[in-house]
């Protein structure tokens, strides 16, 4: 697979596919979530544009008032609510996730914004199909705060990782990244906006390439 350097919307380095990545058939998505659900809806852009062949058979998120609700609702796709407040271990929750996904045919799970760390429950119930972003280049900047922590190490550029989940945080199989560079006047909020840019780009190739991974 060929891959070319690009400066796209302020990026330094953004990869992208020079080819376009074609499916036998549709994969079947199940997307998690816990709040504004932007990678959530460049997902259902990519698939409306037909530059993801993918169906996304359902949305979990896991806080009431998450706004990615509502984004799920514009496209018509089931949104079920599974608040990990009523579950006492995490691999409840994540019983109750799986059995949900495996409802609606999911055969591909991907963490878009799920601020939970997921167990082997999970992880077991989609072998090799959780899919994760990030917001740093991995290994880098691991865990919450990513962005916050790069501002903080006062390194130059950062970025974005889309890769499959293992039970040590952020720390699977990479599968597709793109580099930002930082500005001398970033701010958490600007410079999560020029990541946020290049994550919605990645996703949907990432995961078309992980399924011919």
């Amino acid at each position: 697979m060929n891959y070319q350097l690009s400066t796209i919307n302020n990026a330094l380095v953004s990869p992208t596919i020079s080819t376009n990545l074609q499916l036998d058939k549709p994969l079947q998505l199940g997307v998690m979530a816990s709040g504004s659900g932007t990678n959530f809806e460049s997902i259902a852009n990519a698939i409306a544009k037909k530059e993801l062949n993918a169906q996304v058979k359902v949305l979990i998120y896991n806080n009431p008032n998450a706004k990615v609700k509502s984004r799920a609702e514009k496209w018509q796709i089931p949104a079920i609510l599974i608040d990990h407040r009523d579950y006492k271990k995490r691999e409840a929750l994540d019983r109750q996730i799986v059995n949900t996904f495996k409802e609606y045919g999911v055969e591909w799970v991907i963490m878009a914004g799920w601020m939970r760390i997921v167990t082997q429950v999970l992880l077991d119930g989609f072998p090799d199909r959780v899919i994760n972003i990030h917001p740093s280049i991995l290994p880098s900047f691991k865990g919450i705060r990513a962005i916050e922590q790069a501002l903080a190490a006062g390194v130059k550029i950062t970025g974005c990782t889309v890769h499959k989940v293992s039970l040590a945080v952020d720390s699977g199989e990479i599968i597709m990244q793109a580099a930002v560079p930082i500005l001398p006047n970033d701010t958490p909020d600007t410079l999560h906006a020029r990541v946020q840019v290049q994550e919605h780009l990645i996703l949907p190739q990432a995961i078309a390439l992980a399924a011919q991974m």
